[in-house]
Protein backbone atom coordinates (compact mmCIF):
# COMPACT_ATOMS: atom_id res chain seq x y z
CA UNK A 1 0.00 0.00 0.00
CA UNK A 2 1.63 3.31 -1.08
CA UNK A 3 1.45 6.67 1.39
CA UNK A 4 -0.37 9.28 0.52
CA UNK A 5 -0.03 13.18 1.22
CA UNK A 6 -2.97 15.14 2.02
CA UNK A 7 -3.69 18.41 -0.25
CA UNK A 8 -5.91 20.98 0.65
CA UNK A 9 -7.16 22.66 -2.73
CA UNK A 10 -8.94 26.09 -3.09
CA UNK A 11 -9.58 26.80 -6.63
CA UNK A 12 -8.88 25.98 -9.93
CA UNK A 13 -8.21 22.17 -8.51
CA UNK A 14 -11.37 21.76 -7.20
CA UNK A 15 -13.34 18.30 -8.14
CA UNK A 16 -14.88 19.58 -12.17
CA UNK A 17 -12.66 23.25 -12.40
CA UNK A 18 -10.21 23.42 -14.71
CA UNK A 19 -6.80 22.09 -13.10
CA UNK A 20 -8.66 19.35 -11.15
CA UNK A 21 -7.12 17.18 -13.87
CA UNK A 22 -3.35 17.83 -12.65
CA UNK A 23 -4.64 16.67 -9.30
CA UNK A 24 -6.16 13.17 -10.54
CA UNK A 25 -3.81 12.25 -13.34
CA UNK A 26 -1.38 11.69 -10.13
CA UNK A 27 -3.58 9.30 -8.84
CA UNK A 28 -5.58 11.89 -6.35
CA UNK A 29 -8.63 10.79 -4.68
CA UNK A 30 -11.21 12.81 -3.15
CA UNK A 31 -11.36 12.58 0.78
CA UNK A 32 -13.45 15.09 2.29
CA UNK A 33 -15.10 18.75 1.43
CA UNK A 34 -14.76 21.46 4.82
CA UNK A 35 -13.10 24.26 5.46
CA UNK A 36 -10.34 26.25 7.02
CA UNK A 37 -9.94 28.07 10.34
CA UNK A 38 -11.17 31.87 9.93
CA UNK A 39 -7.80 32.68 10.00
CA UNK A 40 -7.59 32.89 5.75
CA UNK A 41 -8.20 35.49 3.30
CA UNK A 42 -8.97 34.42 -0.77
CA UNK A 43 -7.48 36.46 -3.48
CA UNK A 44 -8.41 36.35 -7.19
CA UNK A 45 -4.92 36.41 -8.86
CA UNK A 46 -3.97 38.63 -11.82
CA UNK A 47 -3.25 36.75 -14.85
CA UNK A 48 -4.78 33.46 -16.05
CA UNK A 49 -6.50 31.89 -17.92
CA UNK A 50 -8.10 29.88 -16.07
CA UNK A 51 -8.48 32.26 -12.74
CA UNK A 52 -6.70 31.45 -10.21
CA UNK A 53 -7.09 31.94 -6.17
CA UNK A 54 -4.38 32.98 -3.77
CA UNK A 55 -5.32 31.59 0.13
CA UNK A 56 -3.16 33.55 2.38
CA UNK A 57 -3.08 33.09 6.42
CA UNK A 58 -3.87 35.93 8.46
CA UNK A 59 -3.72 36.99 12.20
CA UNK A 60 -6.46 35.07 14.74
CA UNK A 61 -9.55 37.43 14.15
CA UNK A 62 -8.65 39.18 10.71
CA UNK A 63 -10.06 36.19 8.37
CA UNK A 64 -12.49 34.14 6.99
CA UNK A 65 -13.53 30.55 6.58
CA UNK A 66 -12.92 29.49 2.94
CA UNK A 67 -14.02 26.38 1.41
CA UNK A 68 -11.72 23.40 0.02
CA UNK A 69 -11.78 20.05 -0.94
CA UNK A 70 -8.60 17.52 0.79
CA UNK A 71 -7.30 15.14 -1.85
CA UNK A 72 -5.23 12.29 -1.11
CA UNK A 73 -1.89 12.33 -3.67
CA UNK A 74 0.11 9.64 -3.36
CA UNK A 75 3.60 10.40 -1.91
CA UNK A 76 5.04 9.49 -5.07
CA UNK A 77 3.73 11.88 -7.29
CA UNK A 78 3.80 14.72 -5.22
CA UNK A 79 7.49 16.31 -6.72
CA UNK A 80 5.45 16.30 -9.99
CA UNK A 81 2.59 18.29 -8.30
CA UNK A 82 5.28 20.55 -6.58
CA UNK A 83 6.42 20.80 -10.28
CA UNK A 84 3.62 22.26 -11.39
CA UNK A 85 2.69 24.74 -9.35
CA UNK A 86 3.36 27.97 -10.95
CA UNK A 87 4.45 31.34 -9.10
CA UNK A 88 3.74 33.24 -6.72
CA UNK A 89 1.61 29.90 -5.58
CA UNK A 90 3.02 27.18 -3.47
CA UNK A 91 2.39 24.86 -0.74
CA UNK A 92 2.49 25.19 2.72
CA UNK A 93 0.36 23.74 5.79
CA UNK A 94 -3.14 24.63 6.46
CA UNK A 95 -5.67 24.79 9.05
CA UNK A 96 -8.70 23.27 8.59
CA UNK A 97 -11.60 23.75 10.52
CA UNK A 98 -11.86 19.68 11.35
CA UNK A 99 -8.83 20.02 13.02
CA UNK A 100 -6.45 18.93 10.24
CA UNK A 101 -3.37 20.01 9.29
CA UNK A 102 -2.89 19.19 5.37
CA UNK A 103 -0.77 20.48 2.91
CA UNK A 104 -2.25 23.28 0.54
CA UNK A 105 -1.92 25.97 -1.93
CA UNK A 106 -0.77 29.16 -0.13
CA UNK A 107 0.18 32.36 -2.33
CA UNK A 108 3.01 34.42 -1.10
CA UNK A 109 1.99 38.11 0.03
CA UNK A 110 4.02 39.80 -3.51
CA UNK A 111 1.28 37.67 -5.59
CA UNK A 112 -1.35 39.26 -4.33
CA UNK A 113 -0.37 42.95 -5.97
CA UNK A 114 -3.17 43.71 -8.56
CA UNK A 115 -5.23 40.68 -6.69
CA UNK A 116 -8.97 41.29 -5.69
CA UNK A 117 -9.60 40.38 -2.22
CA UNK A 118 -12.89 37.94 -2.50
CA UNK A 119 -12.97 36.42 1.05
CA UNK A 120 -16.52 37.78 1.68
CA UNK A 121 -17.83 34.45 -0.84
CA UNK A 122 -16.59 31.85 1.02
CA UNK A 123 -14.71 30.06 -1.24
CA UNK A 124 -14.00 29.64 -4.86
CA UNK A 125 -16.83 28.18 -6.30
CA UNK A 126 -18.86 30.75 -4.81
CA UNK A 127 -16.75 33.44 -6.14
CA UNK A 128 -17.53 32.05 -9.33
CA UNK A 129 -20.67 31.88 -9.24
CA UNK A 130 -21.32 35.11 -8.52
CA UNK A 131 -18.91 36.35 -11.06
CA UNK A 132 -21.16 34.55 -13.40
CA UNK A 133 -24.47 36.01 -12.19
CA UNK A 134 -23.10 39.70 -12.07
CA UNK A 135 -24.17 41.71 -15.05
CA UNK A 136 -20.49 42.88 -15.94
CA UNK A 137 -19.83 39.11 -16.31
Amino acid sequence: MSTILEVAVVGAHLSGLPLNGEITRLGGVLLRATSTEPCYRLYCLPGGPPPRPGLLRVAPGEGHAIAVEVWAIPTGQVGALLAAIPAPLGLGTLRLADGTTPKGFLVEPEGLRGAEEISRFGGWRAFLAARADSPAA
